[in-house]
């Protein structure tokens, strides 16, 4: 053989290899995927045994979760969709067509972990320690509790607003910006944590500490103090116990993974 048609040899096989080695971690991404979709919503026996629980099975929504300020699980406006929870977007903002929703139980200290993606330009929260305030003067949630924000920073305009990017997801919403900033683009999956006790506050976003801050203080009372919330009697005065929330801010979200450990005070 020629060494020229050795080489052209050597170079095809190398070629074939090469092709066959990124077929196998393709197809290894993709069996990675698979399996991680196949887990969604369930919990692993270490969980299990740490005391987690399930707050959405992936398929009934409304064994865990009630409307704000309603008795049962809104009719319309959210659905259940490839095993996640889903805002359907309205446009219309904080008017959204099925409201906010709320566990149907307080929790005072606990940990709380979920995934949400949000469509191009969306908008929503996952708000804690929430108080219902219903009835003819009632208020929304957010005029009672501190929120995690959920957002596209790259098209959603509220990611200009506020100070120091403190209108950004996972920030704590127009008091503290998330640093590091990690956030993914929209349509894809973040992991959100939220870890409260005794009054201290801690999000995790993709696996990173993003903020601390500690209720009831002095810094706290400044924060609230500086910011939209100055003007809402009483947010400064978080409840001890509340209900967790999710927001429907009018635009296209999903939820899935939510699960959530309680710990004794």
């Amino acid at each position: 053989m020629t060494t020229n048609k050795l080489l052209i040899v050597i170079i095809g096989l190398g070629l074939l290899l090469s092709s066959c080695q990124s077929s196998e971690e393709e197809n290894d991404q993709m069996s990675q995927e698979n399996e991680k979709e196949a887990a969604v919503n369930t919990l692993t026996e270490a969980e299990k045994e740490d005391g987690w629980q399930l707050l959405f099975d992936g398929e009934n929504p409304g064994e865990q979760w009630r409307g704000y300020c309603k008795e049962a699980f809104p009719d319309s406006g959210w659905t259940v969709e490839n095993n996640a929870l889903k805002v359907i977007g309205s446009g219309a903002g904080e008017a959204g067509g099925g409201g906010d929703i709320i566990t149907k139980k307080k929790y005072s200290a606990f940990e709380l972990k979920l995934e949400w993606k949000v469509e191009k330009g969306g908008n929503s929260g996952i708000l804690y320690l929430a108080e219902e305030q219903c009835g003819e003067n009632g208020e929304p949630i957010w005029k009672s509790a501190p929120e995690m924000q959920i957002l596209d920073n790259e098209n959603h305009p509220d990611a200009r607003l506020g100070e120091d990017g403190n209108r950004k997801a996972g920030a704590l919403y127009d008091m503290m910006p998330a640093d590091p900033q990690n956030t993914k683009p929209h349509g894809k999956w973040n992991e959100a944590r939220i870890l409260v006790y005794q009054g201290t506050v801690v999000h995790f976003q993709n696996g990173e500490q993003i903020l601390e801050y500690h209720l009831w203080t002095d810094d706290w009372k400044e924060m609230v103090e500086n910011s939209k919330f100055a003007d809402y009697e009483g947010f400064a005065d978080v409840a001890k116990e509340g209900y967790i929330g999710l927001q429907d801010h009018g635009n296209d979200v999903w939820f899935r993974n939510i699960k959530i450990k309680e710990m004794e005070n």
